[in-house]
C-alpha cells in the first residue's frame, strides 16, 4: 500500500512530484524518496536521488537545493519489507546508481531472489523486496529499456505497480501493472503517472488506467501500452469525474471531519436518477442482470474488508429481509483459501472503496476462474473491480482521502439498499413496501444533516469517554453490524482497544469483562428488539458498567443516550453508524491523534 507519482515534460519536477506525494500519503506515510533525471529529459546524464523516513515534509526539508530536472519518480511508503528506515525508502538502485525503481505491492519470490543475486556477488542496500527488481533491470543486457524491464518481471512472483528511470534512457519512464493500480495522466507535452487519481487531478483530468499484466512508456510528447509480452494494447483515456477540489480539505481540519461532514449530499448523489416511483423500485443499469437471471438467483455471498465487510453485512441483511434471498457477508481474505464451494446459483457481490482491495480483487478473480456471477459495489470509477466483474453499482461516495472510511461505509449501505429494493422487487416484495423504502430513502439526506448538527454533544460525551482503556460496543440483528463497524472506527482512529458483540451473546461470556472502567456502546432501535436490547442494558447496568445508547429514544438505564431520527426499521442502521463516527473522531481528538493517518494502517490495501 504505497503511492506512486512520476512525471515527465518540461516543467521543474521536484515540486510536482511533492505535490503529488502529500496527495497520496493516505495511501503510505513511514518514508518517502523521489529520483529525478539530472540532466532533463532526452539528455544523457546520471540519476539524483532523496529519501526520508517519516512523512513528506520530512523528506521535502532534506532536498539539496540544487535538484533540478524535468522528468522523476517518487514514493511514499507503507512498508511491507523491512522497517521504516532512509535505506529502505523508495526508490531503489541497482548496484550502477543507473536504474531507479519505485514499487507498490509484493515480491513473493524476493527471499530466492535476493539470495541467487548474492550468490552471483550483488551487495543489497536495503531490506526490501523491491530492490530485488532494480537489480534484476540493471544486470539485463537488453537494448532498449522495456525489454529490460520485460525480462526483470518474467522473474517476479507476485503483485507490482512499478515505475522505472534509467540514467541512460532519459527521455522515458517505463511503468508495468500486476495486481497494483498504475494510472496515467495525459498532459500537454508532459505525462504522468501515478498509483492513484488524486495525484493527477490538479494537473489533468485525461487519465488511462492500465490492466494486470501491462505495461507503459511514458514521453514528454506522448505514450504507448503493451502486454508483458510485447503485444500493443490500445489504450483510450477517460475523463476523471471529480476536479482537484474534491480533494481538498474545504475548510475543515481533517479530511475524515469533512469526509463525515458530506454524507448527506453523497447519499444524494447515490439515489439521483435511480429511483423509479412508477413501479416502487429502482434503475440499477449497470447490474447488466435482467429479471429472468434475478429471479434465478438462489443465494447472495458478499465479499469484503474491514468497513466494507461490516457494510456487506448489513447489506446481507436487507437483502434478506426485502428480498428474501438467503444471504450472507464474508472476509474476502478468507474466502479464497477455504476452498469454497462455488455455487453457479449464487450471486457474489464484491465491495471495496477503492475498488483495488487485493484481498477483494483475488477473490473476484478466483470466482471468475470457477464460473461464477459476479458484481461490484466500489467507489472508483474504472477500477480493477469493476472491470473485472460482471457488473455493478457505483457508491457515488465521492474521493475518500482519510485513512478510515466513513462517508463511504454510509453509501455502501445505501448502495445495498438499493440492490435489495430491485432484487425485492423483482420478486415478492409488495408495491407498497417498495413505496415505503423509497420514502425512507429520500429522508436519508434530511436526517444525516439533523444527526450532524448534533455534532456538539457528541464531541462533550468524547470527551467524557475518552479516558477508558477499552470499550464494549453491542447490537443485536440489525445493530450488531453497525456495532461492529463503530467498534473498529474507535480502534483505527484513536488507538483505544474495543471489540463488538452481539447484545444476544453477553451472558455467554463477555459479562465477565463488564466494570465501571469498561464502558458500553450499545446500539437500540426502536424495533420488534428494543425489550431485549434493555434486558441487555439491565445486565450490564446491574454489574456497574457504563453505557452510551445510540437510539431513537432516551434510555433509562444508559448513562448517556445519542437520539437519532427513526427510518424505517431496515435503513435505521445507516443513521444509527454516523453518531459513531462522530464519537471515535472526537475521541481521537481529545487524545490528540493524527486522524487522517493513523499509526500502522494505509487507505488502499493493495498487498495481501
Amino acid at each position: 500500500m504505497c503511492g506512486i507519482v512520476g512525471y515527465i515534460g518540461k516543467r521543474d519536477v521536484a515540486p510536482l512530484l511533492l505535490e503529488g506525494l502529500q496527495r497520496l500519503e493516505y495511501r503510505g506515510y513511514d518514508s518517502a524518496g523521489i529520483a529525478i533525471h539530472a540532466s532533463g529529459t532526452g539528455k544523457a546524464g546520471g540519476l539524483k536521488t532523496a529519501k526520508a523516513k517519516g512523512r513528506v515534509r520530512e523528506l521535502e526539508s532534506r532536498l539539496p537545493k540544487r535538484f533540478a530536472g524535468t522528468t522523476g519518480i517518487a514514493h511514499t511508503r507503507w512498508a511491507t519489507h523491512g522497517a521504516p528506515t532512509d535505506e529502505n525508502a523508495h526508490p531503489h538502485q541497482d548496484a550502477t546508481g543507473k536504474v531507479a525503481v519505485v514499487h507498490n505491492g509484493i515480491i513473493d519470490n524476493a527471499a530466492e531472489l535476493r539470495a541467487r543475486l548474492i550468490t552471483d556477488g550483488v551487495e543489497f542496500a536495503s531490506e526490501t523486496d523491491t530492490e530485488v527488481l532494480a537489480h534484476l533491470i540493471g544486470r539485463s543486457g537488453a537494448e532498449t529499456l522495456e525489454e529490460r524491464v520485460r525480462e526483470a518481471l518474467r522473474h517476479i512472483e507476485g503483485t507490482y505497480g512499478i515505475a522505472v528511470l534509467h540514467a541512460d534512457f532519459a527521455d522515458r519512464i517505463v511503468v508495468a501493472r500486476n495486481g497494483s493500480p498504475v494510472v496515467l495522466g495525459i498532459g500537454e507535452h508532459e505525462m504522468f503517472v501515478s498509483s492513484d487519481v488524486a495525484a493527477l487531478v490538479s494537473h489533468t483530468r485525461q487519465v488511462v488506467t492500465l490492466d494486470d499484466g501491462e505495461m507503459a512508456t511514458l514521453k514528454a510528447d506522448d505514450y504507448r501500452t503493451y502486454t508483458t509480452e510485447g503485444s500493443r494494447t490500445t489504450a483510450t483515456p477517460e475523463t476523471v469525474e471529480y476536479a482537484a477540489e474534491s480533494y481538498d480539505m474545504g475548510g475543515h481540519d481533517t479530511y475524515m471531519h469533512k469526509e463525515i461532514s458530506e454524507q448527506a449530499d453523497a447519499v444524494d448523489r447515490a439515489l439521483r436518477g435511480r429511483i423509479d416511483d412508477r413501479f416502487s423500485t429502482v434503475h440499477l443499469g449497470g447490474l447488466n442482470l435482467d429479471a429472468r437471471e434475478a429471479r434465478g438467483v438462489r443465494r447472495v455471498k458478499i465479499l469484503g474488508c474491514g468497513t466494507s465487510y461490516h457494510a456487506g453485512q448489513i447489506g446481507a441483511q436487507m437483502i434478506e429481509e426485502l428480498a428474501r434471498i438467503p444471504s450472507d457477508a464474508e472476509p474476502a481474505s478468507e474466502f479464497r483459501y477455504r476452498n469454497p464451494v462455488v455455487d453457479p446459483d449464487t450471486l457474489y457481490v464484491a465491495v471495496s472503496q477503492s475498488g483495488e482491495t487485493y484481498d477483494v480483487l483475488a477473490a473476484v478473480q478466483e470466482l471468475k476462474r470457477k464460473g461464477a456471477r459476479v458484481l461490484g459495489l466500489v467507489n472508483v470509477v474504472g477500477s480493477a473491480i469493476a472491470r473485472e466483474t460482471d457488473g455493478g453499482i457505483y457508491v457515488h461516495a465521492g474521493p475518500e482521502v482519510c485513512v478510515v472510511s466513513t462517508k463511504c461505509f454510509t453509501n455502501m449501505v445505501v448502495s445495498f439498499a438499493l440492490l435489495a429494493l430491485h432484487l425485492g422487487r423483482i420478486r415478492d416484495l409488495s408495491v407498497a413496501d417498495g413505496k415505503r423504502i423509497i420514502e425512507g430513502l429520500r429522508k436519508l439526506p434530511g436526517q444525516i444533516d439533523e444527526i450532524l448538527k448534533g455534532e456538539d454533544e457528541v464531541k462533550k460525551l468524547a470527551a467524557h469517554y475518552a479516558d477508558a482503556k477499552s470499550m464494549m460496543f453491542i447490537g443485536r440483528v440489525r445493530g450488531y453490524p453497525v456495532a461492529r463497524e463503530a467498534s473498529l472506527k474507535l480502534k483505527e482512529v484513536s488507538y483505544i482497544h474495543a471489540e463488538a458483540y452481539p447484545a444476544s451473546e453477553l451472558k455467554h461470556g463477555p459479562l465477565a469483562l463488564i466494570e465501571p472502567a469498561m464502558p458500553t456502546v450499545a446500539i437500540v432501535p426502536d424495533d420488534d428488539l428494543l425489550e431485549k436490547n434493555r434486558a441487555a442494558l439491565e445486565e450490564i447496568k446491574a454489574r456497574s458498567g457504563r453505557i452510551l445508547a445510540v437510539a431513537h429514544q432516551e434510555q433509562e438505564k444508559a448513562d448517556h443516550t445519542i437520539v437519532v431520527p427513526k427510518n424505517e426499521p431496515e435503513l435505521d442502521p445507516i443513521l444509527m453508524g454516523i453518531p459513531l463516527q462522530l464519537l471515535a473522531y472526537h475521541t481521537a481528538l481529545a487524545l490528540g491523534r493524527d486522524i487522517d493517518k493513523p499509526r500502522n494502517l494505509a487507505k488502499s490495501v493493495t498487498v495481501e
